[in-house]
């Protein structure tokens, strides 16, 4: 089962140089979501504070980071399973706007 309107290669290279750039991103972030030091002496408390907030937004940047790169690992697996492109709960197809606005899209979206 595999859709001929749907060029795979093409999505195929975006997923996997999506995923590069957010393996990237998560190094990078690696330093950002580390432990904040409880040393008053050398940070204040509203920069501690400071420090805590920028901390856990980079750990929650990180988890998406993470999430994201399964949702492309998942659709690079449909692909090899030929199932790319089909929503994986009704089976029906995911429009092509769909798929070139998020090609890891796994299902469609419900008509109102």
């Amino acid at each position: 089962m595999s859709r001929s309107d749907i060029d795979i290669e093409y999505f195929k290279k975006r997923l996997l140089d999506l995923k590069i750039e957010l393996q990237a991103l998560l190094e990078l972030s690696q330093e950002a979501s580390s432990p904040v030091a409880l040393d008053q002496t050398s940070v204040g408390r509203l920069s501690r504070m400071d420090a805590m907030q920028a901390q856990a937004m980079a750990q929650e940047t990180e988890r998406r980071r993470k999430v994201e790169i399964q949702k492309i690992d998942a659709a690079l697996k449909r692909m090899e399973e030929g199932e790319f492109g089909f929503c994986i709960k009704t089976g029906e197809e995911i429009p092509l706007q769909r798929l070139e606005l998020d090609p890891a899209a796994a299902t469609i979206v419900p008509s109102a």
